[in-house]
């Protein structure tokens, strides 16, 4: 496991990018169900190759389209286009959008792309009954700098209900059960 606390937007990147695409190769049935209600282990990925690219597009930055038909070269495609754009001149450019005001380009893809990545990698796993090699203390991070924005979160429709977890759970289960997963099923 990688401490993707301490690395930068480019680095965490492709640390969380990396990590999702070996649970990608593990996945023995596309149709599995994860902990996602109505997801199947293919939404999973089709989501992430999907709502990103409308994302940066908001922003003026436009991504190659991906076929499904091979999800783990779609997924690695995809990955290494973004990473191309964090490793590039352009990543400390300010990144405009609608939705979320301007900030660098980096910021923007590490906070909302790159940290929603990490969270579906536990989802994806889950499916393939497979472990997850997620960072504890970046999943700490993450659930501290949510906790805030609890409502609004909630409020848009992404994630369900919050999960209890008992109080001497880990910071992994104690991310998911917030964003609405059990993490003991």
């Amino acid at each position: 496991m990688i401490a993707l606390s301490g690395l930068g937007p480019a680095d965490r990147h492709r640390a969380v990018a990396t990590g999702f695409g070996d649970v990608v190769a593990t996945v023995p049935d596309w149709s599995a169900q994860t902990p996602v209600a109505d997801w199947q282990a293919a939404d999973v990925v089709d989501h992430l190759l999907t709502w990103f690219p409308e994302f940066l597009g908001a922003g003026g930055i436009e991504l190659a389209s991906v076929s499904t038909d091979d999800r783990a070269a779609a997924w690695r495609s995809r990955s290494d286009e973004i990473q191309r754009l964090l490793d590039g001149p352009g990543a400390a450019d300010e990144f405009a959008h609608p939705m979320i005001g301007t900030l660098p380009l980096a910021a923007a893809v590490d906070q909302f792309y790159s940290a929603d990545v990490f969270m579906h990698t536990w989802d994806l796993a889950q499916a393939a009954g497979v472990e997850h090699d997620l960072d504890p203390e970046f999943a700490g991070m993450l659930h501290a700098g949510m906790q805030p924005i609890e409502e609004m979160l909630r409020g848009s429709g992404q994630y369900g209900p919050a999960v209890p977890v008992p109080a001497d759970a880990g910071p992994v289960d104690r991310l998911m059960g917030f964003i609405g997963r059990d993490p003991n099923r």
